[in-house]
């Protein structure tokens, strides 16, 4: 059964405590940080130059958030993707931002030669990587998810990543295949880096299931949707939604998770 499997790598998450190297934004890396350890997962946050090859080679697998470029970061980026891509490691690109800025948009396709295992973005930032005309508003989407399934479609096409696109309705889709899930609660919008946490935890399930990204992809988000579903039925706002959020990820059983989920397929 497909739950089963999915509760699997959640569970191994937990069992083995991979090694997540985050490059990310100053923004979230406390929540990311904190967030993969209610998972289960070790985070190390590093962007150092002389360390980029050694970090890569002992991780699991690796995040790539462009959240706050800058010009020493998009080096440490670039570094880690091309060694990731050297030793066959998984690592996820959050293009945080998509089609704002020239700059974005320049490092973003200089990324993706190094052949990104998954991509993780709202409906804007994957039309805009999938150059479907569209121009975002900051980091927040413009863009419904499900206006953005063609896109992501084509996108994987394109690139042999497995894209995700995440909102009300997560679609994940690789090779023809689409996963829908519809758990979560809009109170994650309200707090900061629910995406920037998506992509680690994707990361941290790539790290335990590197043959299956697909699968390890809808491990991820539909532990994030249905953790975010349970935090939001205690949460009276998003400072207590942090907290109870984190508190679900840790205390996420398997029964609660398979009765919870709400996955289908296209």
């Amino acid at each position: 059964m497909m739950k089963e499997q999915l509760w699997n790598i959640i569970s191994a998450v937990r069992q083995t405590s991979p090694l997540v190297h985050n490059i990310t934004n100053y923004v979230v890396m406390n929540n990311t940080a904190n967030a993969l350890l209610a998972a289960g997962a070790s985070p190390v946050m590093a962007h150092a130059h002389s360390e980029m090859n050694d970090m890569v080679a002992i991780a699991g697998a690796l995040v790539v958030n462009i959240g706050t470029l800058d010009e020493y970061w998009v080096e440490s980026m670039k570094l880690a993707a091309k060694q990731a891509k050297t030793l066959n490691k998984s690592w996820v690109l959050d293009p945080v931002g998509a089609g704002a800025t020239p700059y974005r948009n320049q490092v973003l396709e200089e990324l993706l030669t190094y052949s990104p295992v998954v991509i993780r973005g709202n409906g804007s930032e994957i039309m805009s990587l999938a150059k479907a005309n569209i121009k975002t508003k900051g980091v927040d989407s413009t863009n419904l998810s499900e206006e953005a399934l063609e896109a992501a479609q084509q996108l994987s096409e394109d690139t042999g990543a497995v894209v995700c696109v995440s909102g009300a309705t997560d679609y994940i889709v690789y090779k023809g295949n689409c996963i829908t899930l519809a758990n979560g609660h809009a109170l994650m919008a309200r707090v900061t880096g629910m995406g920037c946490t998506a992509s680690a935890l994707i990361a941290a399930c790539c790290a335990v299931n590197p043959a299956e990204p697909f699968v390890a992809t809808t491990a991820a988000m539909a532990l994030m949707g249905v953790a975010g579903e349970i935090a939001a039925e205690k949460a009276s706002g998003p400072g207590s939604m942090q907290l109870y959020f984190l508190d679900a990820l840790y205390q996420l059983s398997e029964n609660k998770f398979t009765q919870r989920l709400k996955m289908d397929s296209k």
